[in-house]
């Protein structure tokens, strides 16, 4: 087995790419009174609380942070843990935040959760697209769209110092 790991964004070319993603969401949310943060377990939540960092330094607009947790191999058959209410979310500006778009699988089944409440409007983020879909969703706001075969993998490495993707 190949164990090469091949560097594809370095710590602050993620950087950048959460700076512009949190400009994107605020340039969509100018006007609202709260933008919702909703990461999904365990790596779409470290990803969104970085980008909830880089808002809280370029608005005063209210900006919570939640957890989403479901199984991404079978999520209709496990219970999904989600930090705060359904219906915390009503009426609300949702950024729904994941590390690696693959299949979409992961992203349809949260989207599915949530919106069993009246959403204001909903808005999709991942760090790094493959485009390999088998559900017809998408991410509105991408750092990087990559073309990788199905055998290879894309990896978010979380440091102290920041994080890293890698195609191994």
């Amino acid at each position: 087995m190949n164990n090469i790991k091949t560097l594809i964004l370095s710590a602050k070319q993620v950087e950048q790419k959460i700076q512009r993603i949190a400009h994107q969401i605020l340039e969509k949310n100018y006007d609202e009174k709260e933008i919702v943060l909703i990461g999904i377990a365990n790596r779409g939540y470290l990803l969104a609380e970085k980008i909830n960092a880089a808002l809280q330094n370029i608005t005063e607009i209210k900006v919570t942070l939640h957890k989403l947790k479901l199984h991404k191999d079978k999520p209709l058959e496990n219970d999904v843990d989600f930090s705060t209410d359904l219906e915390y979310l009503n009426n609300k500006s949702i950024i729904l935040i994941d590390d690696v778009l693959n299949s979409g699988r992961t992203l349809i089944y949260a989207t599915r959760y949530i919106l069993d409440s009246d959403l204001k409007h909903l808005t999709t983020v991942a760090l790094v697209d493959r485009k390999h879909r088998k559900f017809p969703i998408k991410a509105n706001f991408v750092g990087l769209t990559l073309s990788t075969t199905l055998q290879e993998h894309i990896s978010v490495d979380f440091k102290e110092d920041g994080m890293e993707v890698f195609l191994d």
